[in-house]
């Protein structure tokens, strides 16, 4: 799906606002100055998350703009996975800060200001609670329950972080990232503030900010729309209508329930569903009127879910783009009618940018087997094929063979038919077993000559483990943490130098230095 929005679909054009352009950036502009933020709220809670941080001249600047109604963010999401998980998640945040920088120039009369919004009430602990380091899975085990980012740092994080260190320790500047982990990630923190204060290390001097909007005045806000949804189930009701027109093409991403919230207390976040007279988490019953009344007092116990935490975001932030992956988008793409059933400007969507890393002694390998990064992207097997039937010096495609085969048999059902109409089917029978076996023939040719390149095979794949680690791309699986320990800071100056704007296209980057 994510493709398709990119190339502009016919088909998707319903569930969006806007075209990623400058004139859709306008467009968004204009719309988003008709909805009153309250800026005042988000200035004091963001000056507040920060009181204990040493603001950079850029984080201030972009503070203080904030208050004026001619500002507007450019956000991306990504739930508190440790150290920051998977390599997207620091695309995702280079991607907001570049086009924020691009329309600063681009829009002078107007200030952009990239923020991250920390989705740190995810309770999936099996997809936040691990980093893959040259191919070892690193896995924190807590008994902890509840939203992720209100868990603490404990023993067993401490020791999942020694076995870390040991592994970067090695590399030119690990003590560096070493050091600075060990200022986050201390024993008792949060894994929210922990997340904070290392997204702050490494993008302070680009001006981020990062929002936590697991905050009981920011939820305040969102009160009106969690009675609305209480009462009426209104953010279902949109979905269903929306997906009763959306492509049949495109599998449903997020359906939602006919409560979108969760109710977040303690270590525990709980669905809440409907009952006769009130509502239920888990086995406690709540009547309608003591449940709201509980929630007016509590909103910090206020936790959307897929469908709802969307329409926080843009209800606290005065936002114009969203940046995501393509499973973020397909979900967006469905709540266009949400949006609209509370009056909340719905953003322009840009696809996150993404990035493949080579480095030199790939670089060179790649070009000893004559395949260029693009054709990479092929399967490791095919690319064996293509490499063996490309260099070898016997003949191993029975193509010309197989076609003289063919026309044979023809030969023969043109004679058989003569003699009785009915043998022109055995003789096809026959001729479709004779292509078989010469098929099989040529496979095992090819099986054969494979094994005088071996020493080719062997490079195609650390190629391809480096590149596709997994099977999966490169930044779905590594994380930030070994580039830092070897190529520090610069290695995120570089992704932020060849960051796209509104291109929405995939870049190869190229290491100038070693493998190792």
């Amino acid at each position: 799906m994510a493709g398709d929005y990119v190339s502009g679909n016919q088909s998707l054009q319903p569930f969006y606002n806007y075209p990623v352009s400058i004139e859709g950036i306008k467009a968004a502009i204009l719309n988003r100055k008709k909805f009153d933020t309250d800026r005042p709220l988000l200035v004091s809670v963001l000056e507040e998350q920060y009181k204990a941080i040493q603001l950079t001249d850029k984080q201030k600047t972009n503070l203080q703009n904030l208050k004026n109604v001619n500002t507007f963010t450019i956000c991306t999401a990504h739930q508190p996975n440790i150290f920051t998980g998977p390599l997207f998640f620091i695309y995702k945040i280079l991607h907001v800060i570049k086009i924020a920088a691009e329309l600063d120039k681009q829009l002078p009369e107007h200030k952009f200001v990239p923020v991250y919004y920390m989705g740190s009430e995810d309770a999936d602990l099996d997809e936040l609670g691990f980093i893959s380091i040259n191919g070892i899975k690193y896995e924190w085990k807590t008994n902890q329950t509840g939203a992720v980012g209100r868990m603490k740092i404990d023993k067993a994080f401490m020791k999942l972080m020694e076995a870390v260190e040991r592994q970067l320790q090695v590399y030119p500047l690990g003590n560096e990232i070493i050091a600075t982990i060990k200022k986050c990630y201390k024993e008792n923190s949060t894994i929210e503030q922990a997340t904070f204060q290392f997204v702050n290390e490494l993008f302070a001097s680009y001006g981020l900010i990062t929002l936590l909007p697991d905050n009981a005045s920011l939820k305040r806000k969102f009160i009106p729309i969690v009675e609305k949804e209480l009462e009426e189930g209104f953010s279902h009701t949109a979905v269903e209508a929306t997906m009763q027109n959306f492509p049949a093409e495109y599998k449903v991403q997020a359906s939602g329930r006919e409560i979108n919230l969760f109710h977040l207390k303690d270590d525990k976040r709980e669905r809440i569903e409907n009952i006769e007279g009130g509502y239920k988490v888990q086995s406690t019953k709540y009547k309608a009127t003591e449940f709201l009344n509980e929630l007016k007092k509590h909103p910090e116990y206020i936790s959307p879910n897929v469908i709802l935490r969307p329409v926080f975001q843009e209800l606290i932030l005065p936002n114009i783009v969203f940046v995501g992956g393509g499973g973020e988008l397909a979900y967006w793409l469905e709540l266009k009618k949400v949006f609209e059933a509370v009056n909340i400007p719905y953003p322009m969507l840009i696809l996150r940018n993404s990035f493949v890393n080579v480095c030199k002694d790939r670089l060179r390998q790649a070009e000893e087997l004559k395949f260029n990064i693009q054709d990479l992207f092929k399967k490791e097997m095919d690319l064996i094929n293509e490499l063996v039937q490309r260099d070898s010096k016997v003949q191993l495609s029975l193509k010309k063979e197989k076609q003289q085969v063919a026309e044979l048999y023809q030969q023969l059902k043109n004679i058989s038919g003569a003699v009785d109409v009915t043998l022109q089917q055995h003789t096809e029978a026959l001729r479709t077993q004779a292509l078989k076996k010469i098929e099989a023939l040529e496979k095992k040719m090819l099986r054969a000559e494979k094994k005088k390149f071996e020493a080719e095979q062997r490079h195609l794949h650390k190629l391809k483990t480096q590149l596709f680690p997994g099977d999966s791309l490169q930044e779905r699986v590594d994380n930030i943490l070994v580039y830092y320990a070897k190529y520090g800071k610069g290695f995120i100056q570089k992704v932020y130098d060849n960051s796209l704007t509104f291109e929405q296209k995939f870049a190869i980057l190229k290491e100038e230095r070693g493998c190792d």
